[in-house]
Order: C-alpha cells, then sequence, then structure tokens
C-alpha cells in the first residue's frame, strides 16, 4: 500500500505542475521554483514532516523535498549556532543530492555529445 500511495501522490504533483506547464505561460523554471518554494513552506508549517510519514519516496522525490531539506536544515543550524547557522548548515542534508547531480552530469558529458 505503501507504493500506491507513494505513486499516488507524486503523479498528483506532477500532474498539477503539468496543468500549469499546459494553461499558462509558466516555464519549467518556474515550477521548479514554485515547487521548492511550497516545500519550504509545507515544512515552515509543520506539514511536509506529515507528509513523507504518509506517503514515503513520493513525497521525497520531488522537488518539493529540497525546499523541505532547505529549510529544516536552516533551522537546526539556527538552533544548533545562531543566526550565522541558516547560512553555514543550510545545504547539509541535501549537499549528497546536489555533489552526486554535478559528477553524475559530468559523467554523462564525457559519454554522450549534444546535437547540433
Amino acid at each position: 500500500m505503501n507504493f500506491l500511495y507513494a505513486f499516488l501522490f507524486a503523479g498528483f504533483a506532477c500532474s498539477i505542475a503539468q496543468i500549469i506547464l499546459d494553461n499558462t505561460k509558466l516555464t519549467p523554471g518556474h515550477i521548479t521554483s514554485i515547487y521548492t518554494a511550497l516545500g519550504a513552506v509545507l515544512s515552515f508549517l509543520g506539514v511536509y514532516d506529515k507528509l513523507l510519514i504518509k506517503f514515503g519516496g513520493g513525497a521525497s522525490v520531488l522537488i518539493s523535498n529540497f525546499g523541505h531539506m532547505l529549510y529544516s536544515s536552516a533551522i537546526q543550524g539556527y538552533y544548533e549556532e545562531g543566526f550565522i547557522g541558516i547560512l553555514t548548515r543550510m545545504l547539509t542534508k541535501s549537499s549528497a543530492a546536489i555533489t552526486s547531480a554535478i559528477v553524475f552530469a559530468f559523467l554523462i558529458t564525457l559519454v554522450f555529445k549534444p546535437k547540433d
């Protein structure tokens, strides 16, 4: 049942994004920014942790989870080090994902050639 919930939640979020893309002049970059900010806002309100518990991987693979990780890392840094902790700890939880995206993008560019 967990897989079904994860699939339905992620599918719902992606379908909402596709509807917005089809019916507005917003670009994929706008949608990415909106979902990231929405994840941070939901994390601030205490909702995103409940979504992660209920939908598991369906909520953790979305770009909104990046906003949640940024917010939760920043607030944890604030509690541990004060105001400077917001800046120094913000990317703590998401650093593995960012680093792997950079490394895999580099490796892909070595293998494939772009179309002209």
